[in-house]
């Protein structure tokens, strides 16, 4: 049975949720990522301040109430390494002559089979690939839905395929 509000005891609630915690934050973000020790602790820091400030109200479980911090600190792990990856500089490699060719001829290759698609599946990936607008924005800019935008993707990326196995 779980304790009340009133008996909890911020060292079994470590010794009791931390391993659980760190099971979590390992699955979603990777064991191999150096920050995932961070971000438990992190998570157990706020744990515990929402405790200390009386945040749990006691309506859910003590197990329910980490289990949300936990998502939702997982999920801004995530969205925080996306952005700083998105926006990262991309490293300049100096190409040999032969792989500058071979990516020249590779770019021309795929914008030919580009050219083979109907301009509806041109049109999508123009605007989600190069342009970089997100589903929802290019499902405003097309007049469909967000849904209709992924479809028409993953459509167009299955006939490139064909295309370029031909």
């Amino acid at each position: 049975m779980e304790k009340r509000k009133s008996d909890l005891n911020t060292e079994e609630i470590v010794d009791k949720y931390r391993p659980i915690v760190s099971f979590r934050v390992k699955k979603s973000i990777g064991a191999h990522t150096p920050d995932w020790e961070d971000v438990v602790n992190e998570i157990m820091v706020n744990v515990l301040e929402k405790l200390k400030k009386g945040e749990f109200r006691g309506e859910s479980s003590i197990g329910t109430f980490i289990y949300t911090i936990t998502s939702r600190r997982i999920i801004d792990y995530i969205r925080q390494k996306s952005k700083v990856l998105k926006h990262a500089p991309e490293s300049n490699p100096y190409l040999s002559p032969q792989d500058q060719i071979e990516d020249k001829e590779r770019a021309e290759w795929i914008a030919k089979a580009i050219e083979k698609l109907k301009p509806k599946y041109k049109e999508v990936l123009y605007l989600y690939y190069y342009q970089e607008l997100s589903r929802e924005e290019v499902a405003k800019r097309l007049n469909i839905t967000s849904r209709r935008v992924s479809e028409r993707v993953n459509y167009a990326q299955k006939l490139l395929r064909k295309v370029m196995k031909s």
